[in-house]
């Protein structure tokens, strides 16, 4: 009898070790298979030039929201302007084997070294908004830039069809800057040649900073220039003419052309200081960069509108499609579209 119990005792602790061990079996297993789920996440590392302008913090936020709605995940690293900063940071995703690594370059040709690791550790890699030059990559997405500087340069022709112009370049290490110059001068080049026009100042604005174009302005003031227009490369550097001009008591006299749409351009421009800037509807651009991302890590070839080189490959190019903005369009354009409130705008 006394046998007959011990044998059952023994016989339940058996069948409970061997429930706990099953049961700690399947517990195992639901941690791997967790495991190896999160590992399949499609993880991008965006690589922004800076997050202190407007338009950059935009972008960002809007290619995150776009991705982590896809499915993946960002880890977003800001270079701060800084060349060193950004190959660092380049090389750190690459040790946290991401899938896709999405830049705006701070230098175009300032990251080649850190790039081609990226490629030969199977990354896939996207320039955003500014070509990466002298290396391969896997996709250039932006919008139509010689567009940009031939939407500006028509728009002043328009008011002005003669006079002295002003052009502030954007900095010489964004290749952005050297396509918004083709745009202007295949616009001006024709009213030079008849001598409608006259260009009597052209700058590069190293880094994109204001301080340049504030001084050209004031400087040509000083020396008692008659200025009649002026292009800038971005709306930052118009702003810094425009304040040389209020400086004078020529605000609003001079037609003043920027780009990106910034909320401050927008407000000058229904005040009357500057007439025109550029939108580039950052929603499309942020929102198409993650789809394509996430679609390279997948596996899936861009879908390209045309090819652009970058001095090493012809990269394939998504292109998408600016437009004027003026008081006229104002509403039509950003406020429509939603990229600022009105109310904002007109400061109601």
């Amino acid at each position: 009898m006394k046998l007959n119990k011990k044998r059952s005792r023994l016989l339940l602790v058996t069948v409970i070790s061997l429930g706990l061990f099953l049961s700690a079996i399947w517990l195992i297993v639901v941690v791997i298979e967790k495991i190896d789920k999160d590992n399949n996440k499609i993880v991008i590392g965006y690589c922004a030039d800076n997050l202190v302008i407007e338009r950059w913090q935009r972008d960002q936020e809007i290619f995150k929201a776009k991705a982590i709605e896809l499915g993946a995940e960002v880890i977003v690293y800001n270079a701060n302007e800084n060349n060193e900063t950004q190959n660092r940071q380049i090389r750190m995703l690459i040790d946290q084997e991401v899938d896709v690594i999405v830049v705006v370059p701070y230098e175009k040709d300032g990251i080649k070294e850190a790039i081609d690791e990226a490629r030969k550790a199977g990354i896939k890699v996207i320039a955003y908004d500014r070509l990466i030059t002298g290396v391969d990559i896997d996709a250039y997405i932006s919008f139509d830039n010689v567009k940009v500087g031939a939407l500006q340069a028509e728009s002043l022709i328009e008011q002005v069809p003669t006079g002295n112009y002003v052009i502030i370049n954007g900095s010489p290490e964004d290749n952005n800057s050297y396509m918004f110059n083709e745009g202007y001068m295949s616009v001006l080049d024709d009213y030079v040649g008849y001598g409608e026009i006259d260009i009597i100042a052209e700058i590069w604005a190293e880094d994109w900073r204001e301080e340049p174009a504030y001084d050209l302005i004031s400087r040509l003031i000083e020396q008692g220039e008659q200025i009649d227009a002026i292009i800038g490369a971005n709306d930052r550097l118009a702003e810094a003419a425009i304040r040389a001009l209020a400086e004078a008591g020529q605000a609003g006299t001079v037609f003043v052309a920027g780009h990106d749409a910034d909320i401050s351009a927008c407000q000058r421009i229904v005040e009357g200081t500057q007439h025109v800037t550029i939108y580039k509807p950052i929603k499309k651009l942020a929102e198409a960069a993650a789809t394509l991302a996430v679609d390279l890590a997948k596996g899936q070839n861009p879908h390209e509108d045309e090819t652009i080189n970058n001095g090493i490959e012809d990269i394939p190019y998504i292109k998408l499609d600016v437009m004027t903005v003026t008081k006229e369009t104002m509403l039509e354009t950003v406020v429509k579209d939603g990229f600022h409130d009105k109310e904002d705008i007109y400061r109601e």
